[in-house]
């Protein structure tokens, strides 16, 4: 389970475009941040998940929020300002389950490594839909889990959703804000679409199709949707972006992501559902924890600032900025299967803490992470309007970075300090 969402500098306080994104995951699977410098390749092919594809001449620069075992990603952005994130949608379109393809999150980065627009980016995914597929399993320890994918895809200009069920696809640009989740949307109204031959799932084979066409209609498979609250979570993304139509702020952007399906004080993670944006697992119905989060504020002549969690349960957590073109990511411990040392880790063995009591215990700890938080956006919006070059923007990275390290190193040595 995912959101993503976008607003276009039309929709923004500061007339620049801002995306977001939670994104999902099983509880255990770690978020890594990942930095990679513009590169010049000579093999011939490039291995992703499960699969070879041929290799270009130069890849660009990224940086990424993915699963710490996966090639690919789940959100991310490239030296150009194109951002991408990626959702799991289930269709009817029949998959093999034997991983000859690749996965969204492949299809993700190689798109961010190869695409200096959005159109760029689209074009890199449909062929290499066209190709490959995505016959690839997108589970950590479930094997079983294979899904499409839909994205949301920008540049400093202008955003899509595209929507896929096998190789085929669907395409609609977004006016000035928009948001998806776990459910195709696109109905009639595309922009754009190839349908290739998909062999559907029975009975729906038998079915005729949709006049006019829908390709939600066409491919969308009901009860996995439904389960997942995908049209619930959807609704209350963009209803939520509406409500700040022309002011949506970085801020307001984060606020949205932690949202829960109750507000506080009713909200209880063992009782969360798939219909929170800020997801919490509690078993087999609801599988998936946010175990990662982005905001990018996008800017034309000026850095863009990722502000990205590098932990689960936006909630709880602070978003730290990033900068392309720095080097605060080189040294970032990654995080592995069980704990360890790295940011991820640490910050989560105090979420799994805080959530065996969250109404009690988060209040313990919330003043200090708005202090750090609001901190860090005030500072970077500072630096934005002096002109801050990339030097002074490192540095700034670098310290908000140690800042919160630091806050879970003390909150592990003084756990005592929280109890009820």
């Amino acid at each position: 389970m995912c959101d993503t969402l976008i607003a276009l500098p039309s929709f923004t306080a500061q007339n620049n475009l801002i995306f977001a994104k939670n994104s999902d995951r099983e509880p255990n699977e770690a978020q890594a941040l990942v930095h990679i410098p513009r590169k010049q390749h000579t093999a011939s092919t490039l291995q992703c998940t499960y699969i070879e594809v041929p290799q270009v001449q130069e890849s660009y620069e990224v940086m990424l929020s993915k699963p710490f075992q996966m090639w690919g990603a789940e959100m991310g952005i490239n030296e150009y300002g194109v951002v991408i994130g990626n959702e799991a949608v289930f269709t009817r379109a029949k998959i093999k389950k034997n991983n000859s393809g690749l996965t969204g999150m492949d299809l993700l980065r190689i798109a961010l490594e190869r695409s200096k627009t959005a159109r760029e980016a689209i074009f890199q995914i449909t062929a290499l839909l066209e190709k490959f597929g995505q016959n690839a399993c997108g589970g950590y320890q479930n094997k079983d889990f294979f899904y499409h994918n839909s994205f949301i895809i920008s540049d400093t200009d202008q955003a899509y959703i595209l929507e896929t069920a096998g190789k085929s696809w669907a395409l609609k640009k977004i006016k000035a804000a928009g948001s998806i989740s776990n459910g195709l949307q696109i109905g009639s109204d595309y922009d754009e679409i190839h349908l290739a031959e998909e062999k559907l799932d029975f009975p729906f084979n038998l079915f005729p199709k949709p006049q006019p066409f829908s390709f939600r209609e066409h491919f969308s498979d009901f009860l996995y949707t439904k389960v997942g609250s995908a049209k619930k979570r959807q609704s209350c993304s963009y209803g939520l972006l509406q409500k700040d139509k022309g002011g949506l702020t970085v801020e307001k952007a984060m606020a949205i992501l932690k949202t829960h399906e109750a507000p506080d004080p009713d909200f209880n993670p063992k009782n969360a559902s798939t219909a929170s944006l800020c997801m919490h697992a509690t078993g087999l119905t609801n599988p998936s924890t946010t175990t990662g989060s982005m905001v990018a504020e996008i800017r034309k002549n000026k850095p863009s600032t990722v502000w990205l969690t590098g932990t689960s349960m936006p909630c709880i957590s602070v978003f730290v900025p990033f900068f392309l073109g720095t080097k605060t990511l080189n040294e970032f411990a990654q995080p592995g299967a069980s704990p360890d040392s790295s940011l991820w880790w640490q910050a989560e063995l105090l979420h799994r803490w805080i959530c065996e009591d969250y109404q009690v215990r988060k209040r313990d700890i919330q003043n200090d992470l708005l202090t750090l938080q609001q901190s860090f956006l005030k500072q970077e919006a500072s630096l934005m309007s002096a002109g801050a070059n990339l030097s002074e923007l490192e540095i700034f990275s670098n310290e908000c970075l140690l800042k919160v390290m630091q806050f879970y190193e003390k909150c592990a040595e003084n756990i005592n300090l929280y109890q009820p």
